[in-house]
């Protein structure tokens, strides 16, 4: 019984189910990506993300100039309204970090209803 409230305060203090690493998050990204819904919505989000995630990017590199250039994931959940939650980004570079704080702050498409909230994972990499 202790283990069980031990986890319950766990998932009620970082909102993470027990257990659920960043890994898994990239494959529950993945998994919805592939999903029936997960085309129409992915041709959604990058219409309307696109323009903004280059000038970010580009904002990131510059602000945190030398950038370290190394490619990074991020994970986030998107709300049934569209506001992106639960935004981590592996490995944490200052360039990673910065990006995870500009996505925080985006409206995004509303999202499929099911998985709910909806995982995404996008992968960065920087080309010279």
């Amino acid at each position: 019984m202790p283990a069980l409230f031990a986890a319950a305060l766990l998932f009620a203090a970082t909102g993470v189910p027990p257990g659920q690493d960043f890994s898994a998050r990239v494959t529950q990204g993945k998994l919805a990506e592939a999903d029936v819904t997960g085309p129409a919505y992915q041709k959604q989000l990058w219409g309307k993300i696109n323009n903004p995630t280059t000038m970010a990017l580009k904002g990131c590199l510059a602000s945190n100039a030398p950038a370290d250039k190394s490619p990074f994931t991020l994970v986030a959940d998107i709300q049934a309204d569209g506001r992106p939650a639960r935004i981590e980004v592996l490995p944490p570079t200052p360039v990673a970090t910065c990006m995870a704080g500009q996505f925080a702050t985006w409206m995004l498409p509303v999202p499929p209803a099911k998985p709910a909230p909806y995982p995404i994972e996008i992968d960065f990499s920087i080309v010279p």
